[in-house]
């Protein structure tokens, strides 16, 4: 499994549309990290390798989607993305968390064990 593009549309119907939806519904059925990036970002391009390794390390318990900001301004001015890469955090369960900046590997890793799949374990 690699990192998957999503467009606006795509985002509604595949996490949360905010135009029909207006409490926090996750549509998916495992958790989800959205990065919201840019081709001409210098970190963008430095976490993406990483991104694909969690996107493949974890296959299946979760999916990595990439949200362009340049092509997906609607999306972008949702959730108020002023820098990049930002990143959205999608539990299953409970609010997603939005975070600026990249990360390394070991920091990614840590959200993902500790906030997104244990409340699957749980659960």
């Amino acid at each position: 499994m690699h990192t998957v593009k999503l467009t606006t549309a795509e985002f509604k119907e595949k996490v949360f549309n905010y135009e029909t939806d207006q409490e926090w519904s996750y549509k998916g059925s495992v958790p989800a990290i959205i990065d919201f990036y840019a081709d001409w970002c210098g970190p963008c391009k430095m976490v993406a390798p990483v991104l694909e390794e969690l996107a493949k390390e974890y296959e299946g318990k979760l999916v990595i989607y990439k949200v362009d900001t340049e092509a997906e301004m609607e999306l972008s001015a949702v959730f108020g993305i002023q820098s990049i890469p930002t990143f959205l955090f999608i539990p299953m369960e409970g609010l997603p968390m939005l975070q600026p900046g990249a990360f390394p590997k070991k920091v990614f890793k840590q959200v993902i064990d500790e906030k997104l799949l244990p409340a699957v374990a749980a659960g």
